[in-house]
């Protein structure tokens, strides 16, 4: 093989981030969830006319362990948190139905901080951190994100169970660190709160 035809190493990682993004199977600022006729025998179902799919206490799955660095250089992971329920938010500063669900999202991080809920966010495709810091500034975003340009912690989400359909997406995770529901797309208070009212009311285990 000539030199000219050797695959420079900047362009072998590009390569591979732009394979981890294409496997993630997620369609930029759109709603496209899941509902086939299998979801009950994977242990979730999704709620006729919407885009939110729950699963009962037992039939959840474990949430993988996500990490990373927050946007204002913290390191996180998942299991910090466990014992409280969490919402897990995908976004990206390019995205508009991210920047549409960011003052809701904030007004139930607020009215649930002292019943045992923590939200953090899961940034993802802003090829610039200054972006997506900048997103928050301006939303009075007070949560952690995770900065995660490529992807790479949402492909730890296993293949079907309640993982990251588009962006942006919203997770519940109970306090045992199980998946218990998704909303595909922008959220809006009254839809965030009925689905995780119901997981920040189940008895400790």
């Amino acid at each position: 093989m000539s030199a000219m035809a050797r695959p420079r190493p900047r362009v072998a990682a590009a390569a591979a981030a732009t394979a981890a993004a294409a496997a993630l199977a997620l369609t930029g600022c759109s709603s496209s969830g899941s509902s086939g006729s299998g979801e009950s025998q994977l242990g979730f179902v999704t709620v006729k006319g919407t885009n939110v799919s729950k699963a009962d206490p037992g039939h959840r799955q474990d949430a993988p362990d996500i990490s990373g660095e927050t946007l204002d250089g913290a390191q996180v992971k998942l299991s910090d948190y466990r014992g409280k329920v969490v919402v897990l938010n995908v976004w990206g500063s390019w995205c508009g139905p991210c920047r549409g669900e960011a003052d809701d999202l904030q007004r139930v991080s607020e009215k649930y901080k002292d019943q045992g809920v923590q939200f953090l966010g899961i940034n993802t495709r802003d090829t610039e951190k200054t972006n997506a810091v900048r997103f928050e500034q301006e939303k009075g975003v007070t949560y952690p994100s995770i900065f995660d340009p490529a992807g790479t912690q949402l492909l730890k989400f296993p293949k079907g169970s309640l993982n990251p359909q588009s962006i942006p997406t919203t997770l519940i995770v109970d306090r045992d660190g199980r998946l218990a529901a998704r909303a595909v797309g922008g959220t809006v208070e009254d839809a965030l709160e009925s689905i995780l009212q119901p997981v920040v009311a189940e008895p400790k285990q």
